[in-house]
């Protein structure tokens, strides 16, 4: 008689296993999930930093080349209109920071209602809408004041 042998294993394993698995998602999804919300914040923080030396740029460029604080300066072949010496509204920041002689209008666009205002959201406008909660606003130079950035991600 030959004896035989069963191979697998058996179901108190299987559900122990399986128990086990379920207990380290439940760790896990929430950490993966934070993740995606700590990115756009830090793609946003990236976002608004280039907009402030792209402006810090603009600004040194008109100084140095003694342009007319309502001038316009030439950064890499694009023209950025100024403000005070620093880059206007939509079209001069998003010049400033994107170094592009063509204005796209993919992450950069005013909010409805401030005019002045240039906000840059993380991501198109033809995929998501702009949202005031997770998006980097420009407020362009004043006569009395220079530029103001801010970076707002309470609903990234």
């Amino acid at each position: 008689m030959t004896a035989s042998r069963q191979r697998g294993f058996t179901l108190i394993e299987l559900v122990v296993v399986i128990t086990i698995l379920g207990i380290l998602a439940a760790f896990a999804v929430p950490k993966f999930i934070s993740l995606t919300t700590q990115a756009r914040i830090a793609a946003l923080n990236g976002l608004a930093g280039s907009m402030k030396s792209a402006a810090s740029l603009a600004r040194g460029m008109a100084m140095v080349g003694g342009v007319a604080p309502a001038g316009t300066v030439t950064m890499e072949g694009a023209t950025i209109q100024l403000v005070n010496s620093y880059p206007d509204s939509i079209t001069g920041i998003q010049l400033a920071v994107n170094a592009n002689t063509t204005a796209s209008t993919g992450d950069f666009t005013s909010v409805p209602g401030t005019s002045a205002t240039t906000v840059a959201t993380y991501e198109s406008n033809s995929v998501n809408p702009v949202s005031a909660n997770c998006a980097v606003t420009y407020l362009p130079a004043t006569t009395t004041a220079p530029p103001v950035v801010t970076v707002v991600s309470s609903a990234c």
